[in-house]
């Protein structure tokens, strides 16, 4: 009987200590990259242009402009808001993105999937300088400058390639369009509206 609840003991044991391990991060697949001596990169103090339709723009550091992140699974992003600017609801299918806001006030929040009761939660915070937030993997976010002054924040993402994707555009402007009576039936909108959508995201608009 004792030799039986050691067991099971040293199984339970085994068992947490195997789902621990799958819960940290991968490894890196190197030390650093060996494609470059210079691991640096300057112009993050540089703001993006913010003259667009939206009020904001991104500045992204990926191993595209500097060579020493490749393999590393990070990256990060310079984020600039002209006063009441947007970031639209979009996601980055590979990453969480921790969010640090540098000034002024910014409007955040992201969207849960998967509820039990098939409903979607939103979470929103107001965001002040120095503040930071977290942006799960595969979410609905989006950020908004409620100053009336422009706002800069920083975005750590878990990935070298975080991707995103935009929700308007993708929907709403895609290459061909989606037909009209999808989306007219998905989002319960009259087909005159969602061809004035279309219009205002497609390619060229």
């Amino acid at each position: 009987m004792a030799f039986l609840k050691l067991l099971l003991s040293t199984i339970a044991c085994m068992a947490i200590l195997v789902s621990l391990a799958y819960a940290t991060d991968p490894s890196q697949l190197q030390d650093f990259c060996v494609a470059t001596s210079d691991p640096t990169k300057a112009g993050l103090d540089v703001p993006a242009n913010t003259n667009n339709r939206l009020g904001s723009g991104v500045t992204l550091v990926n191993p595209m402009n500097l060579a020493g992140l490749n393999t590393l699974g990070i990256s990060v992003a310079r984020l600039d808001f002209a006063p009441y600017g947007l970031i639209s609801p979009h996601t980055h299918p590979r990453a969480t993105e921790v969010f640090t806001v540098m000034e002024g006030t910014i409007y955040v929040g992201f969207v849960t999937s998967n509820q039990a009761n098939g409903g979607n939660k939103l979470f929103t915070k107001v965001l002040n300088k120095g503040d930071v937030f977290v942006f799960p993997q595969g979410l609905i976010h989006f950020q908004l400058n409620i100053g009336k002054t422009p706002a800069v924040a920083f975005s750590g993402l878990s990935s070298q390639n975080p991707g995103v994707v935009t929700i308007p555009n993708a929907v709403f402007g895609s290459d061909p369009l989606i037909s009209v009576d999808v989306l007219s039936k998905a989002f319960q909108l009259d087909v005159g509206l969602v061809k004035y959508l279309q219009s205002k995201f497609s390619t060229g608009s």
